[in-house]
Parts: C-alpha cells; sequence; structure tokens
C-alpha cells in the first residue's frame, strides 16, 4: 500500500458525497476512503445501500428534496459525529434546444443540480460553523463558464453551483469553511442513460473536442475533488478548477 502525502491524508475526516452510486460520485467515495476518510453516500437509486459498511454510511433520497439534506447531513453527525467534507456531485443533464424545452424540463434540472445544491450546502455549513470549518467541493461543468448549444437549462444550473461555491467560501471563509468547484469537460459515464442507446461511447466520442485527446474518466475529476477536499488545498477557496482536459484553453 503506497504512502499518502501528509496534504492529502483524510483520516479521521468524514465526507457526505451525494450521487455516490456510479460515475463521478463512486470514484470519489473510493479514493476519499482509500485516504482515509469516513463516508455518508447518498443518492436516488436504492443500490447506494450496496456501498454500506463500517466507515460508510447510505441514505436514499432525492437530493432536490430538503428531507434529503437534512436527513443525510443528519446521519453524518449521527454516524461520525462529524462532517468534514461536502462532495455535491449529483446533477442531471438535458440537451435540449431552447425553443423545445418545457417549463417542467428547466424545473426539473434546476431542481436537482441547484436547488439541491444549495439545500446540502446550507445544511452542511450549519454544522461545519459548529465545529470549526470543513471544506465543500461542488461538481459544476465547462457549460458554466462557455457556451454550448442544447444546454441551456443544464449550463443554468452548473453556473448557479458556481456563483453559489464563490458566495459560501466569502460568507463563510472566516469560519474556517472553503468551497471550491470542479469544472469536468466531457466525462465518460453514464449520465446519457435513456437518452442514447450507449452513454459512454457516445461520450467517449468528443475526445477530438479536447486537447489532450481523450475525455475524462471519472477518476480524472475525482482526483481534483479529493484534492480541494484536502489539506493540500488549504489556501484554495471561491474557485472554479477547471479539469477539462484542454477544452476552455482553445
Amino acid at each position: 500500500m503506497r504512502t499518502i502525502p501528509q496534504g492529502w491524508n483524510l483520516s479521521g475526516k468524514v465526507a457526505v458525497v451525494t450521487g455516490a452510486a456510479r460515475g463521478i460520485g463512486l470514484e470519489s467515495v473510493r479514493l476519499l476512503r482509500s485516504r482515509g476518510a469516513r463516508i455518508v453516500v447518498s443518492d436516488i437509486n436504492p443500490v447506494v445501500k450496496e456501498l454500506a459498511g463500517d466507515d460508510i454510511a447510505t441514505f436514499c433520497g432525492d437530493v432536490s428534496e430538503e428531507a434529503t439534506a437534512v436527513g443525510t447531513i443528519a446521519l453524518s453527525l449521527q454516524r461520525f459525529g462529524s462532517i468534514d467534507i461536502l462532495v455535491n456531485n449529483a446533477g442531471r443533464t438535458m440537451n435540449k434546444p431552447l425553443i423545445d424545452m418545457s417549463a417542467a424540463d428547466w424545473d426539473a434540472i434546476m431542481a436537482i443540480n441547484a436547488r439541491g445544491n444549495f439545500l446540502h450546502s446550507r445544511e452542511a455549513v450549519r454544522a461545519m460553523i459548529g465545529m470549526g470549518g470543513g471544506a465543500i467541493v461542488n461538481v459544476a461543468s465547462i457549460v458554466s463558464a462557455v457556451g454550448m448549444k442544447d444546454t441551456a437549462v443544464y449550463a443554468a444550473s452548473k453556473g448557479a453551483i458556481t456563483q453559489l461555491t464563490k458566495v459560501v467560501a466569502v460568507e463563510y471563509g472566516d469560519r474556517g469553511i472553503r468551497a471550491n468547484a470542479v469544472a469536468p469537460g466531457v466525462v465518460e459515464t453514464d449520465i446519457l442513460e435513456g437518452i442514447v442507446e450507449d452513454s459512454k461511447a457516445t461520450l467517449a466520442s468528443y475526445g477530438g473536442a479536447h486537447p489532450i485527446g481523450r475525455v475524462a474518466q471519472p477518476i480524472d475529476i475525482a482526483e481534483v475533488i479529493a484534492f480541494l477536499a484536502s489539506p493540500a488545498s488549504s489556501f484554495i477557496t471561491g474557485a472554479l478548477v477547471m479539469a477539462d482536459g484542454g477544452y476552455t484553453a482553445l
């Protein structure tokens, strides 16, 4: 087992990770755990319960519901006595031209991506204030910084996450709370499941749009999340970290 650099060591830390059943969330759980964290994992998919263990507690619920945010943070405090890290990863996408979108489409994506992030951040900050601080890492997107066709509501929701991140960093920096966001480029995950026949293959086909010549794997983004959650990034807050293979450098 390789030695963990001191700045990455999360022994004694407690993390909450939303959208933990697969993709970036699942890889983040594995990585944070390997660095010593105990974790509360949540997802709307009941399969998340299969992750339960001595150092992992599970919560099944819809992140857009207030009760889920309250319950998840409460579980962290009850089971492990703390919350030091929040990873707001849960999210949905939608690819439609603006004029083809309904109000219901808009509300559904904003509820999960923006409202869900707000609710969990609020509950985590309330708890972290009483514990001397913590780190919040939000998963945004390159479309929170650049325009892309057919992403109106997804881009708006990720833009909201980016701005919320900055406000939390400014409001609570003096209480020991850091907040940062990671902006992935295209990641090979199942996020398009039910929209296209093969989500991973479709996403992988966008590799050529990135100067690095490939799309990201979930572990690529999880590494950035773990860094922003760790003491190694102690002087970074309010940042949008582009993990996009050079996409926004074009």
